[in-house]
């Protein structure tokens, strides 16, 4: 009976992948027709034909990516309705009885559902239906596949059972979720779309507006709950969030490169994935500042003194000042000056965009002192010379020192180098401060910006506006690209021997528009004033208030997902508690008001004997710990190893599990790694790299969100005394492995 019903699923499922072959083959048919499109010079027609070429290559990608598990799940319906429905979905025989679940939807040559997206409304039965509760469902079965084949079947009955409810909260697809949960670990994290529990489900299709916090502890499934929310938002939501786009946002790069695959796998690839050293567009930040550093930079103080550094750029002169126009003497008084800065503050516009009101009044005033100057000596001015004679005091070299000491062009960059590299001017802006204060925030103007540093940029440039220096290079490097685009098309024309025929000019007009084709996804990274329709941050209990201010100029619309877990906080100015966190973005809004708070109380990655020393640890020192109950065990025991760690992961024990992450404070950190990458030639990685490589060294920060077969621990009592919030980073690090857990305390590690 088995062996025949796991026939009837492998070839139900391979049906589904034929369909899905057509559909691809069919895609990639139909953006080849339209390549061979002749749609000659007209601009419309090419961007036409552009827009259809990027829709079939979109589906292409799509189609690709949700090859692996293609369909995952079954349901038996108690009362099928005898038809494909109304609502969509996917009924196949016995009268629609069988509903099946998938990455994507299909439907067969006659447009009948035969796979049912795991987003819609139809589908959530599998994940939420219990015995106590079926909801309209007779069984579930779980379709546990390798490759494309269907390998092991897995059914719960609900039909006819008596179950309590306390009962009915059992996991389901117990042995599809515990095969998952046990595999290896590839440094990729996987989507948990066919073994979502109830509690992930509710939490992933909760309602679109307002904030949502989701706090749980480590293992809870927190990120993989965040990214399929993504999906199901983008799904369900799809022509509020298609324009505006949905921003992820994570602690580091290596949690970025740990997650990148999932979204594809879901059917979706226009969500931006940023760390929050990504921000602000142009700056890649990853060099941390040391705690008390990040504590000053990331208070909202930094705001106002931001603020305050901007107003003291504007400098009404203490004296006249005589001014060399092409051989004439012209004085300008400080009230023309005065009165040109009145005249842009009232504009209310961003600083640089009011320097233009500020160049223009004080200009036109200088022209008409001018013209007066010239009359008095004789000369015949009329008001057509007026333009002549802006142009020459624009051009003059003592005018525009004038102008720009009273009121200098800023980008956020400048600003930011002369706040920290020049002392004498923090210190008039911060007569508050303490000398000790100020000198953290000391450095070379031509230091590289941090990651705490990304916010302040991002203040500085909602208060400056665009630079208009900054528009006239971008102008001139796009005439210098046209060039380079219209000899391209030359020596193009001249190679393929059809000069006369095609028109460089017009071949570089296609080169231009393949540049110009960015994704939503793209363009929203690249433009800092963009606002998302819905913004998911990860690691949430991190982040600094300036940061919550930099993410609130990003979702105006306060539609946010927030998973975090605030015992793991170990971030010099992270929050203390959730409301503290999200006061940036609702103010003192109590929970159940301006944010709701939901919570995730099973741990599926950590085994019991591991989660239970990491949560007694992490008690005895205080931290706020939210409780949780592994599903499993692991059959290896906690280690206290006294020796090298050389030896230890020479030997293989600990290596041969699968993926090793290795933590070690920072300053172990290459020694560590230049260690074990001579032990073990070609299987250590640093940092994120690490993430392809069989062992990867890390610090407890970089490890956060990341998952590891087994974890090894250097010398965890110098993280608990050596780190700010040690106890904290020590819990992120215990909370690791899915497997093994190893302690290595020999003084000499290396």
């Amino acid at each position: 009976m088995v062996s025949s019903e796991l026939d009837r699923e492998r070839d139900y499922v391979a049906t589904l992948y034929a369909r899905l072959d057509e559909l691809r083959t069919d895609a990639q048919r139909q953006l080849e027709r339209v390549h061979r499109q002749d749609v000659g010079g007209n601009h419309q027609s090419r961007s036409e034909r552009d827009a259809f070429a990027r829709v079939f290559e979109d589906r292409i990608v799509q189609l690709n990516e949700v090859d692996e598990r293609l369909a995952f799940g079954r349901l038996e319906v108690a009362e099928p309705d005898g038809g494909d429905g109304a609502d969509g979905a996917a009924e196949t025989e016995d009268d629609g009885r069988f509903r099946y679940i998938g990455r994507i939807g299909l439907r067969d040559e006659n447009l009948k559902p035969i796979l049912l997206d795991w987003r819609v409304p139809q589908a959530g039965p599998f994940y939420q239906a219990t015995a106590a509760t079926p909801m309209g469902i007779r069984s579930r079965r779980h379709l546990l596949s390798r490759g494309r084949k269907i390998v092991k079947i897995e059914d719960e009955i609900f039909d006819g059972a008596s179950i309590t409810d306390d009962e009915a909260s059992a996991l389901q697809g117990e042995g599809a979720l515990m095969a998952s949960l046990s595999a290896e670990r590839t440094g990729r994290m996987h989507d948990i779309v066919a073994t979502i529990q109830a509690e992930q489900d509710r939490i992933i299709r909760s309602e679109l507006p307002g904030v949502l916090v989701v706090q749980g502890g480590p293992g809870t499934g927190k990120t993989a709950v965040a990214l399929h929310r993504a999906a199901y938002l983008l799904y369900s939501f799809r022509d509020r969030l298609r324009s505006s786009g949905v921003l992820v946002v994570g602690p580091s790069r290596a949690f970025l490169q740990y997650i990148e695959a999932v979204l594809p796998s879901l059917g979706e690839t226009g969500v931006v994935l940023a760390s929050v050293g990504q921000l602000f567009p142009g700056v890649d930040a990853t060099v941390e500042d040391a705690p008390e550093v990040a504590r000053v930079k990331g208070a909202t103080e930094m705001a106002s003194l931001i603020e305050r550094a901007i107003r003291s750029r504007q400098q009404v002169p203490a004296e006249a000042q005589v001014l060399d126009v092409n051989g004439e003497s012209l004085t300008l008084e400080p009230h023309v000056i005065a009165t040109a800065i009145t005249r842009a503050h009232e504009s209310r516009k961003p600083y640089n965009e009011a320097r233009v009101t500020f160049v223009k009044t004080a200009l036109n005033e200088m022209t008409r002192s001018l013209a007066a100057q010239l009359r008095s000596h004789g000369n015949t001015v009329d008001e057509d010379d007026y333009g002549m004679l802006r142009e020459d005091l624009r051009s003059a070299y003592d005018v525009r020192v004038a102008l720009n000491t009273a009121w200098i062009p800023l980008t956020p960059q400048k600003l930011l180098q002369d706040l920290y590299a020049r002392p004498q001017w923090l210190a008039s802006l911060t007569p508050n401060w303490t000398p000790e204060k100020r000198a953290l925030l000391a450095r070379d103007r031509d230091a590289p910006f941090t990651v705490s540093d990304v916010p302040l940029l991002d203040e500085a440039a909602e208060h400056l506006g665009e630079h208009s220096d900054r528009n006239a290079a971008v102008d001139r490097e796009a005439k210098k690209q046209r060039k380079r685009d219209v000899e391209n098309a030359e020596n193009a024309i001249r190679n393929m021997d059809v000069e006369g025929l095609v028109h460089a000019e017009d071949l570089a007009d296609t080169f231009a528009e393949q540049a110009s084709r960015a994704t939503t996804a793209e363009r929203a990274a690249a433009d800092r004033t963009w606002t998302y329709g819905h913004i998911v941050v990860d690691e949430a209990q991190e982040l600094s208030p300036m940061q919550w201010r930099l993410l609130r100029r990003r979702g105006p619309l306060r539609s946010f997902t927030i998973v975090g877990d605030i015992a793991q906080a170990s971030a010099a100015s992270s929050a203390r508690s959730w409301s503290e966190a999200v006061a940036p973005l609702v103010g003192r809004a109590k929970q159940g008001e301006g944010w709701r708070l939901e919570e995730l109380t099973v741990n599926y990655r950590t085994p019991t004997q591991i989660a239970e020393a990491a949560q007694e640890m992490a008690e005895r020192r205080g931290l706020p710990v939210t409780r949780s109950t592994s599903v499993r065990e692991s059959e290896w025991p906690i280690t206290t190893v006294h020796s090298t760690l050389e030896a230890v992961l020479a030997d293989r024990r600990i290596a041969s599990l699968g993926t090793t992450g290795v933590i070690v404070l920072s300053d172990l950190l290459q020694s560590t790694f230049d260690t074990l990458s001579a032990a073990l030639p070609g299987e250590v990685g640093l940092g994120a790299s690490g993430l392809t490589r069989q062992v990867a060294v890390m610090t407890p920060q970089e490890a956060k969100g990341l998952e590891f077969d087994s974890v090894v621990i250097v010398d965890p009592e110098r993280i608990l005394t050596d780190i700010p919030r040690g106890a904290s980073a020590l819990y992120v690090a215990m909370t690791r492995p899915t497997q093994r857990l190893t302690f290595v305390v020999e003084a000499d590690v290396v």
